[in-house]
């Protein structure tokens, strides 16, 4: 006797629920993957009918966190800069410039 191969199970759709969540989280960690994560989260759940409140708060959450990424970055950028100047005006050595110790190697 031969048994017939079982049905095929319909693949289901996923309404992005799960995704947006981790989306979330991880928007707080790494912003720009939260975006993008939040990004396809929020359109699995357009396609479902449904609203995704944690894939738009990872979307907003992760460009807030971008943003001050960037703005952090550019101020280390300029302070080390600042820096490196300071201690080619100063040549190498441990120097006093107004109360505050600039070690120069």
């Amino acid at each position: 006797m031969t048994q017939a191969a079982p049905a095929p199970v319909p693949a289901v759709a996923s309404d992005g629920k799960t995704l947006g969540i981790v989306a979330l989280i991880v928007s707080f960690f790494i912003s720009l993957l939260g975006i993008i994560l939040g990004f396809i989260a929020r359109g699995q759940s357009k396609k479902a009918g449904l609203k995704n409140g944690p894939a738009t708060a990872a979307i907003v959450l992760g460009f807030i966190f971008l943003i001050i990424s960037i703005i952090a970055i550019a101020i280390s950028v300029a302070g080390a800069s600042a820096l490196l100047a300071q201690c080619g005006d100063l040549g190498p050595g441990v120097h006093d410039v107004s109360g505050v110790t600039v070690t120069c190697s």
